[in-house]
């Protein structure tokens, strides 16, 4: 049977809704929007005549398990996305209100609209174009979690490793990454894993006055400084002592004009490496690190003094094929050795997660692939890596490893999630559903 055309209008209400409540779980004090996400997705899934049940997890986050049951012996496709978002910052930094959607020039904006409230009014389009068109006989299985954002203490995945029969399925569509670019069918094979590494630098007993001491005191700052330039060569590219830095991608090219514009480097700024490193390769092949906290003494509170203590926080990213945990005890060990002075050095590390690779000849995601070009108009599939990370996916993988394992979603370069006046095409989430729905009709037939 043919799919009906999706209905924008009802797309925008869906999301709308969901984009109204402000639900990051790192905000205590918005534990009560939190809660309201959850519950209003809950209900949205009742309505698809879903069975859904809600699971505490060890970080204070309800994931949400909806079950539909298909044919007897038919397969079970998991659908996944996050009701969670990244807190909004200062809403007057927006050029709308950030928990109202709003459309400017042919885009949705809003905290969330891609990542990742995009994909569930996505799947939601897709279930009921699929239940338009009259069904499927796959069993469905969605997982909506409320911790994504968060990190750290891996609430989806201690719950998977505690609770597995609930997530067992054949195939597991991750909708939590997005195309290289508007009106190009994507699917992504790899993520890097990584982890968080605070270095913190002690020279002096306490600061001192610059002019009585300044030139023979070590300055912490000066020790911080030089520990965070050894980890990278002339060129910016990141250098660990023991560890392979040079890794080669294998997969569809990331054109260094378009990584400019998706990245806004600034003209006549270089990016990193020389003319043989291509921004895929740095991004998708290589280990990664990123100072993305410095703290000694603000400038406006800046003195005559020589700083007796400096800290850093660093992110690691971590290829497909290497070991996170392996390369950030490498990483701490090049710290170490490349600390000035005898400063006093202390590392802690947190957040470590392996990265994940995924195999996308099988049956089942050929035929999503075939799916999503023809919900495009495209007759190819771009196929890339992920700087990013989704923690979960390894732990998916390890427990279920016959399982088909696919990551697309809504989210593309100029959805500029995380950051201020976050948009997605609402084009986009159209066409997904057409093609998770197209996925879903004719697999298992």
């Amino acid at each position: 049977m043919t799919l009906p055309t999706p209905d924008r209008d009802r797309i925008f209400a869906d999301l709308s809704a969901l984009v109204s409540f402000n639900s990051p779980h790192s905000v205590p004090a918005l534990a009560d929007s939190h809660e309201a996400a959850c519950a209003w997705t809950v209900t949205a899934f009742e309505q698809l005549g879903f069975s859904v049940e809600r699971y505490p997890t060890i970080d204070n986050a309800d994931t949400i398990i909806a079950n539909r049951a298909g044919e007897e012996g038919a397969p079970t496709v998991l659908l996944y996305s996050h009701y969670d978002v990244v807190p909004a910052g200062d809403p007057a930094a927006w050029t709308s209100d950030p928990f109202t959607l709003t459309e400017r020039a042919g885009r949705w904006y809003g905290r969330g609209s891609a990542d990742c409230k995009g994909n569930i009014a996505m799947h939601l389009e897709a279930i009921r174009l699929l239940d338009a068109a009259g069904g499927t006989r796959a069993n469905l299985k969605v997982v909506i979690e409320g911790s994504e954002e968060f990190g750290g203490r891996g609430g989806l995945e201690r719950l998977i490793e505690t609770s597995p029969e609930l997530f067992a399925a054949d195939v597991i569509l991750i909708a939590d990454s997005g195309n290289v670019a508007a009106g190009t069918p994507t699917l992504t094979t790899q993520l890097r894993g990584g982890a968080q590494v605070e270095v913190s630098v002690t020279t002096l007993e306490g600061d001192i006055h610059s002019g009585s001491f300044g030139g023979a005191a070590p300055d912490a700052a000066d020790a911080l400084v030089r520990i965070a330039s050894s980890l990278f060569d002339e060129h910016g590219r990141t250098t660990i002592d023991g560890v392979d830095c040079f890794g080669k991608w294998e997969g569809d090219a990331y054109d260094r004009d378009i990584f400019r514009h998706d990245a806004g480097v600034l003209e006549g700024v270089q990016i990193y490496g020389t003319v043989d490193d291509e921004p895929a390769d740095m991004v998708w092949a290589r280990p990664a690190v990123t100072m993305i906290g410095f703290t000694s003494r603000p400038v406006a509170e800046a003195l005559n003094a020589v700083n007796a203590h400096a800290s850093a926080q660093f992110n690691l990213r971590v290829p497909a094929g290497m070991s996170a945990a392996e390369t950030v005890e490498k990483l701490e060990e090049h710290i170490l050795a490349h600390t000035p002075w005898g400063a006093q050095v202390n590392v802690e590390i947190s957040q470590v997660n392996e990265p994940f690779a995924t195999d996308i000849t099988g049956p089942a995601i050929t035929l999503l692939g075939e799916s999503l070009k023809e919900a495009y108009g495209e007759n190819s599939l771009a196929v890339v890596g992920s700087g990013g990370s989704i923690p979960l996916t390894t732990t998916l993988q390890e427990h279920f490893p016959d399982a088909e394992i696919a990551l697309y979603g809504v989210e593309e370069p100029m959805c500029g999630i995380h950051g201020v006046d976050e948009s997605v095409d609402p084009t986009e989430i159209e066409r997904i559903a057409v093609a998770e729905a197209q996925f879903l009709l004719e697999y298992g037939a």
